[in-house]
């Protein structure tokens, strides 16, 4: 059983460049890979994935899942931060459109996104990539930060890449 993660220990809402971000997240994601190996339970896998992203990414107010829960609408699954929206449209916001199209979605500027839903004022980027599993967009990892333009493509790149991986069709997984 582990403890955690091994990082440098920053202040909630530190900015990094991105170079340290992606520094960051490279150090982090072959011990969050590592306590999650083996697990099926998806519940335990997203409150954990959800924890350990929070610790990691500093510069985020809002690490979690959105549960893909009918062919139209989203619920609020295991997360991190201040209250998040309990239900969300598929086709409303940055987390509908990522679970719509089952594309990640990249926010540099939550207000020049048509049709975002503001479930915490002080978001200012956001990164939703979807959880594909055996075909389906069954949920969304939403990342949210009170500062512009915080997630890079390179960023988004390593959380689509740890996401397939945990959520990968080799796995049984318990949804």
């Amino acid at each position: 059983m582990s403890e955690g993660i091994h990082l440098e220990s920053l202040p909630r809402g530190t900015w990094l460049a991105p170079s340290a971000r992606i520094a960051r997240l490279t150090q982090a994601i072959p011990q969050i890979e590592a306590v999650l190996a083996g697990e099926t339970d998806t519940v335990l896998i997203q409150a954990t994935l959800a924890c350990l992203l929070w610790d990691t990414m500093v510069w985020c107010n809002w690490v979690g899942f959105y549960r893909r829960v009918s062919d139209t609408m989203l619920s609020v699954g295991p997360y991190q931060g201040g209250m998040g929206c309990l239900h969300i449209a598929l086709d409303r916001g940055v987390c509908g459109a990522a679970a719509r199209t089952g594309q990640t979605q990249r926010v540099p500027d939550v207000h020049a996104f048509a049709g975002h839903i503001a479930c915490d004022d002080k978001t200012q980027s956001e990164l939703v990539v979807p959880v594909v599993y055996q075909g389906h967009v069954r949920a969304v990892l939403d990342l949210d930060s009170p500062h512009r333009d915080a997630f890079s493509e390179d960023e988004a790149k390593l959380i689509e890449e740890l996401v397939a991986r945990i959520f990968s069709d080799q796995t049984t997984l318990q949804w």
